[in-house]
């Protein structure tokens, strides 16, 4: 399992996260993020929006329709995982 390292934009505080896991829906990739390596925690779905200097930019899935489809794939894709979305 990967880390991440995500700034807050609004705060410019920085946040770290394990990816569980990726997914591509409509040429858009996605990421399911989780606050700790293990156990039960928080968990966000964070979309690519871009790059700079070779590093890919991401923001949070914020839009409900948006969010409640792609976390139906990440369920599908993360057996163990109960995902409410």
């Amino acid at each position: 399992m990967g880390k991440i390292t995500f700034v807050e934009p609004d705060t410019g505080e920085e946040l770290e996260f394990f990816v569980v896991e990726e997914t591509q829906v409509n040429g858009m990739r996605y990421l399911f993020v989780t606050e700790r390596e293990d156990g039960d925690c928080d968990a966000y779905i964070l979309k690519e929006v871009g790059t700079e200097r070779e590093e890919a930019i991401y923001e949070m899935v914020e839009d409900d329709a948006e969010l409640s489809a792609v976390g139906r794939i990440f369920a599908e894709l993360i057996d163990d995982a109960d995902i409410a979305y």
